[in-house]
């Protein structure tokens, strides 16, 4: 396969991030202000990611949107250079967290404060039952306001705790992205969970679930933090 070049890259990259923000098609004439180069140079960058799979052409739209291989391709690079969390959001973090006391309510108030951070659905295992918050803001968000696509997300939901404990996910951090999700495979939601050990568990997982548009780059270094003080919180 052609190898994207660096341009390239950084227009999905820029796709992606502005996609998250304003949940619309993304033109050429944004991009190519940002990039300061023509709109029909941006647009042959814009074919070629297409052609290549990164990103689609809505059918009711001039813009374009990344698909979930683009948002894969985006996301092992943020992997490889994982980025500390503000200063505030840690120490919010870690006040709330601390504050819990009994095993399960610290672990709760790891997820309510996730909810809070990302605006998504927060969730996490505590012993053989999965806890959830932010429902609302999870379907509040645009991309499930028509309700097509809600059943697929509540059959994905009832169905996470086992399959979490069955797959039992072994990397600090896991993100599932749109299809790559085990049930719900257009339910068009990303998954992004850090495994930690706790007293329930070894395999104990909080995370969040949210659109496939979203900011990837904070979710995930935002769950990945809230793995990692619980882990300390719960065996300090």
């Amino acid at each position: 396969m052609q190898a994207m070049t660096e341009r390239q890259k950084q227009i999905l990259s820029a796709i992606i991030e502005e996609y998250a923000e304003v949940a619309v098609p993304v033109g050429s004439s944004l991009l190519a202000k940002a990039f300061n180069v023509s709109s029909a140079t941006i647009r042959a960058e814009m074919a070629e990611l297409e052609r290549l799979g990164y990103i689609a052409q809505p059918h009711t739209s001039a813009g374009r949107v990344p698909t979930d291989k683009g948002y894969r391709l985006y996301v092992n690079a943020l992997a490889e250079n994982e980025a500390a969390p503000e200063r505030r959001v840690e120490k919010a973090l870690a006040t709330r967290v601390q504050d819990g006391g009994l095993p399960e309510r610290t672990i709760r108030n790891a997820v309510d404060t996730l909810v809070d951070l990302t605006h998504n659905l927060g969730l996490a295992t505590i012993g053989d039952q999965l806890y959830m918050s932010g429902l609302s803001n999870l379907f509040g968000q645009p991309e499930f306001i028509g309700g097509a696509q809600v059943q697929q997300v509540a059959s994905l939901l009832d169905n996470l705790e086992p399959w979490l404990r069955e797959a039992a996910p072994n990397e600090p951090l896991s993100v599932y992205i749109g299809s790559e999700n085990p049930i719900g495979r257009t339910a068009g939601v990303s998954l992004v969970i850090s495994r930690f050990n706790s007293p329930f568990s070894d395999h104990s997982y909080i995370g969040t679930l949210g659109p496939t548009r979203q900011s990837y780059r904070d979710v995930m270094t935002l769950v990945r933090h809230a793995g990692e003080t619980l882990e300390e919180v719960l065996y300090a």
